[in-house]
């Protein structure tokens, strides 16, 4: 559903509530509420006007608050905030409370009748607790926009949407022997993009093995979930078959959106969070262990990587016949998406080589061997960075320590073990 729907729905459900409660209130429930009129009238006065004023000021500092954050951090995350679903419901029940509030405001003293209509004044009562909540809420809301918090809640989509993407489904199998049967189909259809610039969103690869069963067609997916799609940019093309595929029903499987989202697609969360350690690594700001705080969740999503099937890009039918051919991110673009540009900017801070290192290191004894050889090598670049660094001969050494608080422990773990090692052999001999 569309958030601007939303408010819209609760501003609805609000005018129709107050044409049809006090019209039924006054022909089934003839119980007045023990207040006067003026009284009556300047409660619901107030809670109209107040709610106008409060939905005013909320989000001024509302979205004041979401641009700073998000100059600060990373402008991508402008929409991630903005988009955010207590944002929409608070608005709309603060508008429902003004309105609800004037339409009962009209039904006291109706025609000279000295009444105050006991349901619709409690309604709004319970409608101005509603909003108080929501109130709290929302400054609750306002106060996870820390950077702690963000880089956390950045990390826990990432580990959401890598356990989504990676997890065993029917079609999806670690299938590198179906190359040469795609090869061997002649090109058919071509679908293109036709429309302005657009990101892919998502890909149902259900339906396309589904459609390339039916069709008896192996399809093959030229573009990726977070690709930008501009006119007549390649979507798939579809190989083999008896008869032509209906290209509007392979393209529907596609869908696009304006802008990237995370659904599908683990390289988003960690674009992010590289972004907000860069951010935190130019000059204006200047803020070091900001970087090495998102490189903490950097690497756990690393370490959960490390542990998937990256190289399945075949989806199968039931029969076990390749049909989809997609692309996915390997290992190799998940590292350097993950530290090329935190090394390139953090090049000149001790405390973000001795983290990046510290993150590689471990990193090394996950997964497999292949993937351990890769990330050595990395090490290994990192390594020859800081010898052609600025640092003096000191700084250098400084920065080739491995440090997971970027200056905290200043020796490695093998060192510390060593040395306590070594005081236990002194304490026996002392004692």
């Amino acid at each position: 559903m569309q958030l601007w729907l939303i408010p819209t729905l609760y501003a609805i459900a609000s005018v129709a509530a107050g044409f049809l409660v006090p019209r039924l209130e006054s022909t089934f429930l003839a119980v007045s509420l023990n207040l006067s009129t003026s009284s009556a009238q300047a409660y619901l006065s107030a809670v109209a006007s107040g709610m106008m004023a409060l939905t005013g000021i909320v989000f001024s500092i509302a979205f004041v608050l979401v641009q700073f954050n998000a100059v600060v951090y990373s402008p991508r995350l402008v929409v991630w905030f903005a988009r955010d679903r207590l944002l929409f419901h608070s608005l709309g029940m603060f508008v429902a409370t003004f309105m609800y509030s004037l339409s009962t405001l009209a039904w006291v003293d109706r025609q000279g009748t000295e009444g105050v209509p006991l349901l619709s004044a409690a309604i709004v009562a319970a409608m101005l607790v509603a909003s108080v909540l929501m109130l709290a809420q929302l400054v609750q809301r306002l106060n996870n926009l820390q950077i702690i918090r963000v880089l956390q809640a950045l990390g826990d989509t990432g580990r959401q949407v890598i356990a989504s993407t990676y997890q065993s489904t029917p079609w999806r199998r670690s299938g590198k022997a179906a190359p040469a049967q795609q090869q061997a189909y002649p090109a058919e259809v071509t679908v293109r993009h036709v429309g302005n610039p657009q990101s892919v969103a998502s890909i149902d690869i259900g339906r396309l093995v589904d459609h390339a069963r039916r069709l008896d067609i192996v399809i093959v997916l030229e573009c990726g979930v977070g690709d930008t799609l501009l006119e007549d940019s390649v979507v798939l093309r579809a190989r083999g078959g008896t008869y032509p595929a209906a290209e509007k029903e392979l393209n529907a499987c596609v869908h696009l959106d304006e802008q990237r989202t995370f659904e599908q697609d683990p390289k988003y969360a960690m674009r992010l969070l590289v972004d907000v350690a860069i951010k935190a690594l130019s000059p204006a700001i200047n803020d070091p262990t900001t970087a090495v705080q998102a490189i903490d969740q950097i690497e756990d999503l690393l370490r959960r990587l490390a542990k998937c099937d990256l190289e399945a890009c075949w989806a199968f039918d039931d029969e076990g016949v390749p049909r989809v051919l997609y692309r996915m991110p390997t290992w190799e673009d998940y590292l350097a998406l993950a530290f090329d540009e935190i090394r390139q900017f953090g090049s000149t801070s001790i405390q973000v080589m001795r983290r990046l290192r510290a993150a590689l290191a471990e990193l090394a004894e996950c997964g497999e061997e292949r993937r351990a050889k890769q990330v050595r090598d990395y090490l290994g670049h990192l390594d020859a960075g800081i010898e052609r660094s600025s640092f003096d001969s000191e700084d250098r050494a400084a920065a080739r320590v491995e440090d997971r608080q970027g200056l905290g422990l200043s020796h490695p773990h093998e060192v510390q073990s060593a040395n306590f090692a070594g005081s236990g052999e002194k304490g026996r001999a002392v004692s």
